[in-house]
């Protein structure tokens, strides 16, 4: 039906009515007024334009909505309209500071980078650098809306920068360390190639020795070389061997001292105690701290080994040398790997800068804590922490 026209039908039905309407007996009054009340209607219903369908509106989020709807999110998100921050989600806020919402965002971010990317209406991203501090790595991206809205999402890429940093940096250090000896025993090599005529055997021994020296020290780094590589690969995975602490320290200590060195071991141990673990890498464990503490600790000077099995839940397993400790600023950095206070002592003795390394990665396999303490002049302690299991406990399921 076109817009305008009375449908006929309706209209018949109207005249049929009034005319009963009025043979009935209905005054004429009446009947007219009803004619012109039924006329009217037809005549506004015709008049309305039809209604075609159509798609249903856009429902568009409120703020507070979309607010609710970041606020959780792990990631660093905020909305931006016209360029002000709108809302920030908590994590945004504990990055760049409660104080953004209502900020100009170019103002809140400031790196040269960001502000590239948001003076660009189009969407993209950007790495910036020192967003929040001074060495932290982020990927922001930012999306269009529609009606000057924007979501800016930050992505840390810190931890992935530190790693393959991490990665790099023990390549170089490894290729370092293996290269050293590599070069002195090839020199003595063509050294004695050369001049085996004119050598004397006090000579030939003498090279000969360090030769022999060098190699054990290249075999010494490649074995901790691996040792570090296979623990980390184990770190996931709980040990469940039950292990009786006291006898494992008592045995490792003797082997880290070695005959030469036995005379000053001090051995505390009590009573038997059981902890979770792999015996191996704990009777390691022993023996790097034990090594170190003889290798940097006073020439003549004992090396005290203790165990504790009663203080609480946990097993306290204490190394102290008394040499000329480490200096405050080193501590920190002990466990890292090829790390060395002093390289040239270091190599000297024969240490491959891995040892603490592999007993930080140990400890932390097995859900335990390394402390280190020192003093210069009187000496270092390296304190490990780990969990006691009773016997009747039985091993976890695999």
């Amino acid at each position: 039906m076109k817009s305008g026209a009375i449908p006929r039908f309706a209209l018949a039905i109207a005249l049929v009515t009034c005319l009963v309407l009025l043979v009935q007996g209905v005054g004429w009054a009446l009947v007219a007024a009803l004619a012109l009340v039924w006329g009217g209607t037809l005549w506004l219903a015709a008049a309305r334009p039809p209604e075609t369908p159509g798609p249903a509106p856009r429902r568009s989020l409120s703020r507070d909505m979309m607010g609710e709807l970041i606020e959780q999110s792990q990631t660093p998100i905020i909305v931006t309209e016209k360029k002000r921050i709108a809302i920030a989600n908590r994590e945004a806020r504990d990055l760049l500071g409660s104080h953004i919402v209502g900020q100009d965002v170019r103002m809140a971010l400031r790196q040269p980078e960001a502000v590239r990317l948001l003076e660009n209406e189009a969407d993209g991203t950007a790495i910036v650098r020192g967003l929040a501090r001074r060495r932290d790595i982020w990927r922001v991206a930012r999306k269009q809306l529609g009606d000057g809205l924007a979501v800016i999402e930050f992505v840390n890429r810190t931890a992935e920068a530190d790693i393959s940093r991490a990665h790099t940096d023990f390549v170089a250090n490894a290729s370092h360390e293996l290269r050293t000896p590599l070069a002195a025993i090839l020199g003595y090599v063509e050294t004695l190639r050369d001049d085996v005529e004119q050598l004397d055997p006090a000579t030939a021994e003498r090279f000969l020795g360090t030769i022999q020296r060098e190699a054990r020290r290249l075999q010494d780094l490649v074995s901790d070389l691996m040792s570090l590589s296979r623990i980390e690969a184990e770190k996931h995975d709980l040990p469940d061997e039950l292990v009786d602490l006291t006898a494992l320290v008592e045995r490792a200590a003797r082997d880290g001292a070695g005959a030469e060195r036995a005379a000053r071991l001090q051995l505390q141990t009590g009573g038997p105690c059981h902890v979770r673990g792999d015996s191996q890498q704990l009777e390691q464990l022993v023996r790097n701290l034990v090594d170190n503490a003889f290798k940097y600790g006073g020439e003549d000077e004992p090396v005290t080994v203790a165990l504790d099995c009663t203080n609480g839940a946990k097993a306290v397993l204490r190394v102290q040398d008394r040499g000329d400790g480490i200096a405050a600023e080193h501590l920190p950095h002990l466990t890292r790997r090829f790390y060395r206070t002093d390289p040239g002592r270091s190599r000297a003795s024969g240490g491959t800068g891995l040892g603490l390394a592999i007993v930080k990665h140990i400890v932390e396999r097995h859900q335990g804590r390394l402390d280190i303490a020192s003093t210069r002049g009187e000496g270092s302690i390296f304190e490990v922490r780990l969990p006691l299991t009773a016997l009747e406990e039985t091993p976890p399921a695999g």
